[in-house]
């Protein structure tokens, strides 16, 4: 069970200490940036998560924030969703398939397949990740990312990440861009502190694309 509390400073020490190719970019490039959104509302932040997928950040904030007009103080409420239609879903800007996966999310905050944040942070990283699963449009990679951004997780490698993918490429100067399963072998020494590696890799590609 991955509940390990700890601080980006520790981490740091970890990575260098573990690895001397990351620790290398980590001195060149500086500080650990992660920052958690500490959220009360799993609805909210699963909501936020499905309209950003495969969005840029600008195109994705303005339909959320169109998505939270549709609500009292702009507070998104599961059960307000049950009262919305699909044509009021997608005049907002969001797909069919985002509308449908909202909807699902709706039902499943309200049935008990969901459980509060509170309890949520109860659970080990799997059983997050099989609960979540079980909404429409969420899948590991979603839920990897409430681990790290919502949950403050410290132990989550979200190696299918084709930003990840690249980073490891880029540290660990590979010919190939590695496979989920390539990263996660290069990467296992980092544990317990991979959610810190992670955000260095996606630095990494950053770095790699404007070089």
């Amino acid at each position: 069970m991955s509940r390990l509390r700890y601080n980006r400073h520790n981490a740091v020490d970890h990575l260098r200490s573990q690895c001397d190719a990351l620790g290398r970019f980590i001195d060149n490039y500086g500080s650990c940036g992660i920052r958690v959104r500490r959220e009360y509302d799993l609805f909210n932040a699963l909501a936020r998560a499905i309209v950003y997928q495969q969005l840029s950040g600008k195109a994705a904030a303005t339909i959320f924030a169109r998505f939270k007009s549709l609500f009292a103080g702009d507070l998104p409420e599961a059960a307000r969703v049950s009262q919305l239609t699909m044509e009021e879903l997608r005049g907002v800007g969001l797909s069919r398939n985002k509308a449908l996966a909202i909807k699902d999310l709706s039902e499943k905050s309200q049935d008990g397949t969901l459980v509060s944040m509170r309890s949520m942070s109860r659970l080990s990283d799997q059983q997050i990740i099989e609960k979540l699963c079980q909404v429409r449009g969420i899948g590991p990679w979603t839920a990897q990312m409430l681990l790290i951004f919502n949950l403050g997780r410290p132990d989550v490698m979200p190696a299918t990440d084709l930003g990840v993918q690249k980073g490891v490429q880029s540290i660990y100067r590979m010919r190939k861009l590695p496979g989920p399963d390539q990263v996660l072998r290069r990467t296992r020494h980092l544990a317990p502190y991979r959610s810190a590696a992670s955000w260095y890799f996606w630095r990494a590609a950053d770095t790699e694309l404007l070089a």
